[in-house]
């Protein structure tokens, strides 16, 4: 076949468009809402060439209208994780053997098609399926993964290209083989762009994936899997399916072909999978690559320099924006005692204007927490700060589950550093804030990087630069991602890859080329042109 040193278009982040008033973007997401308002889908698993309907439907609705039926997907069993399994391992060695620009041109095709014709129905998808507003599906659904797609193809080049040195006579080369076997993806709800990054990335690379995204994100998943068949994908490739955690990994986890694991969710959940494969580590070929992003305890920290606007401001959107349901959200937040009579005013004044309801209503800022199972775990906590003589809560704190999961932007303020809600990720709209003497920085530093397990993204603000340069050396374990004057959200690929160590996750950084590395094996190849013929050294020679 002809062949070439092909070079991926250089990636550029895709804009993000503002659903302004009027606008073309507005008109078409809206029309989008519609059309999903007006009908009930039936989504199946996708396994090989096969969309499989085994009968055991599970209600989707929306977590702000309990009564809005999204559809149906189709539950399966063990049965369909082997078929998956096997569907894998069938299209592995065509899909691993196919030319690296051929792989690429798929993905940078679903891009395009994320970015025109399927940008308004996978948003309004994230929107209803996980109730974002419009600002968040479209930084998240839309861009962020358009972003990912588009700078994976580039950081794949990057990789094909990076070669050892030769000495004379002598070609050293390095190929990049796919792993052995089959991965498996394990996504959460609250991204649309993790749950297709964390099946794609891997893919790119030439691996093939069994992919068990989170049941409620399941609307927009099987979204992606359109755009991926339209792209394209060869059958085989990207496996979906829906089965209970366990029964997928008590067949995943004794495979000998599995491969790999690209995770994020809990880091208990993560822990109990390592540990899962780590107990099955006789069985595999090869040595599994475990790859996970998990919890957060995020922190926001101001010096006594800081301008309390801009404080309030990353506490308002790091703490709030999509309920707090980021594993980058801010939780946790320290302030010296000079701002913050400031800071709490600004907090208080805006809270009082930041509405809540559905996201199809374009005016809320504050939609619904994603299920039942949240809903009690956030308003436990708050049940709790309102019984403690530790806390305060001086804002919010009330909540609604009748017609949607709704809990209010909830401040809490502690006179104890370690209350369970600084210490413990929470995963709601719930932030802590605990007030230090200004001249306690430092030890205020220190109580930051020690208080949790976590070590995701954090913040640090001040107008002194030896206090930002002495918080980033104090502070340089407890955030994988650290922002200095900027909210501690956000990261965009390309820019700020993502993410943390300690008990957040493995630090591989999705966003960066580092991450693609863990999907290939690479193979050293040493051809010598003229070999010797004689065994002897000059050494060996008398004097």
């Amino acid at each position: 076949m002809p062949q070439g040193n092909f070079k991926i278009p250089a990636p550029k982040n895709e804009p993000v468009l503002n659903y302004a008033p009027g606008s073309s973007e507005k008109y078409a997401v809206k029309e989008a809402l519609k059309i999903a308002r007006s009908q009930e889908i039936d989504v199946p698993m996708y396994i090989g060439s096969k969309e499989v309907r085994t009968g055991r439907r599970i209600k989707m609705t929306a977590p702000h209208d309990h009564q809005f039926i999204l559809g149906y997907f189709h539950e399966g069993d063990a049965s369909h994780v082997e078929e998956a399994i096997d569907a894998a391992l069938a299209a592995k060695n065509d899909w691993a053997n196919l030319g690296w620009e051929q792989r690429a041109a798929i993905f940078l095709k679903a891009a395009d098609l994320l970015a025109g014709p399927f940008r308004a129905k996978i948003n309004a998808a994230t929107m209803l399926g996980q109730s974002k507003n419009i600002y968040q599906a479209e930084i998240d659904a839309a861009c962020e993964y358009i972003d990912f797609l588009r700078f994976n193809a580039a950081y794949m080049e990057e990789i094909y290209s990076q070669q050892p040195s030769s000495a004379p006579g002598i070609w050293n080369r390095i190929e990049y083989r796919s792993l052995e076997g089959f991965v498996f993806a394990v996504t959460p709800f609250n991204f649309t762009s993790i749950a297709g990054n964390l099946c794609t990335a891997p893919a790119l690379m030439g691996n093939t994936i069994v992919w068990k995204p989170a049941y409620t994100q399941i609307y927009s998943a099987q979204v992606l899997m359109q755009v991926f068949k339209e792209a394209g994908l060869p059958a085989g490739v990207i496996n979906l399916i829906y089965v209970d955690g366990p029964v997928a990994g008590e067949i995943i986890f004794k495979h000998p072909d599995f491969a790999g694991l690209h995770f994020t969710g809990s880091t208990g959940v993560f822990k109990q999978l390592w540990k899962s494969i780590g107990q099955n580590i006789d069985r595999y070929k090869s040595y599994p690559r475990i790859v996970g992003e998990t919890g957060g305890k995020d922190f926001i920290v101001a010096h006594h320099t800081a301008s309390a606007p801009e404080v309030a401001t990353a506490i308002l959107r790091g703490a709030f924006e999509y309920q707090g349901q980021k594993c980058s959200a801010a939780s946790r937040v320290y302030l010296p005692d000079n701002l913050w009579p400031s800071i709490k005013k600004k907090l208080l004044r805006d809270l009082d204007s930041m509405k809540m309801g559905s996201p199809e209503d374009f005016t809320n800022f504050v939609n619904a927490v994603i299920d039942q199972r949240s809903f009690a775990k956030i308003t436990a906590y708050i049940d709790r700060a309102a019984a403690s003589t530790d806390a305060e809560i001086i804002a919010g704190g009330n909540y609604d589950g009748s017609s949607g999961y709704f809990v209010a932007p909830t401040v809490i303020l502690t006179r104890n550093p370690k209350y369970a809600t600084m210490c413990e990720e929470i995963f709601g709209p719930v932030v802590t804030i605990y007030v230090y003497p200004q001249d306690d920085f430092e030890a205020t530093l220190l109580m930051v990087d020690q208080t949790s397990p976590y070590a995701l993204t954090g913040a640090i603000f001040s107008k002194d630069r030896y206090a930002i340069d002495r918080a980033s050396e104090l502070l340089k374990h407890a955030a994988g991602n650290f922002y200095i004057n900027d909210k501690p959200t956000g990261a965009v690929v390309g820019q700020q890859p993502f993410g943390g160590a300690r008990g957040s996750g493995t630090n591989d950084k999705a966003g960066a080329q580092m991450n693609l590395l863990r999907w290939v094996s690479a193979r050293t190849i040493k051809e010598t042109f003229i070999p010797a013929t004689e065994y002897g050294y000059p050494f060996l020679e008398e004097e």
